[in-house]
């Protein structure tokens, strides 16, 4: 599981590293150099991947009625969802979950559920990727090719996902046959 941060705490850090994305952006844009604007735009992708997946699904869950208890860094919960080679590496890296609080689950609804489940991993695939699309319409230099890398990229992510047993699609197929 990890490391726990109280959901106060855990929204803090996510805010500060959607904003670090933003700025990111936003140097990208406006660097006189091509190594600065492509790292930079290589930057806000990172951030946006690792810190919008957690709070999603708090948001959308919040918003349907669901509590939560804490959040939880480490590890995905879907290894097998990855390939032998990458397995390993993303058991490790620091991804954002959030642990719902047990009493708001059962009294809500298979559908707010199954949403809440599905914000998650579905962020991780969109939002880093608009920030790609937003960085090839400003003309931010290496743009298109990283758009195309960012475009593959969420494709593995919802496809490992959705093929997984343990994933957060997964749980909203469960959550909806119930």
């Amino acid at each position: 599981m990890g490391y726990r941060l109280s959901i106060v705490v855990g929204n803090v850090v996510q805010i500060a590293g959607i904003t670090a994305a933003y700025f990111a952006l936003y140097l990208a844009r406006s660097a006189t150099s091509k190594t600065i604007a492509i790292s930079a735009m290589v930057s806000a992708w990172i951030l946006l991947y690792f810190f919008c997946h957690g709070i999603a699904h708090w948001a959308l869950g919040r918003v349907l009625g669901i509590r939560f208890a804490f959040y939880t860094i480490g590890g995905t919960g879907n290894p097998e969802g990855y390939p032998a080679g990458m397995r390993w590496v993303f058991e490790h890296l620091p991804f954002f979950g959030v642990q719902t609080d047990r009493a708001s689950m059962q009294k809500a609804s298979p559908k707010a559920k199954a949403l809440m489940w599905s914000a998650g991993v579905t962020s991780s695939a969109v939002v880093p990727t608009l920030s790609t699309v937003w960085a090839w319409r400003t003309g931010i230099p290496g743009s298109k090719l990283f758009l195309i890398f960012a475009m593959f990229w969420a494709i593995g992510t919802l496809s490992s996902n959705w093929r997984s047993q343990t994933g957060d699609y997964a749980k909203a197929r469960r959550a909806l046959r119930r």
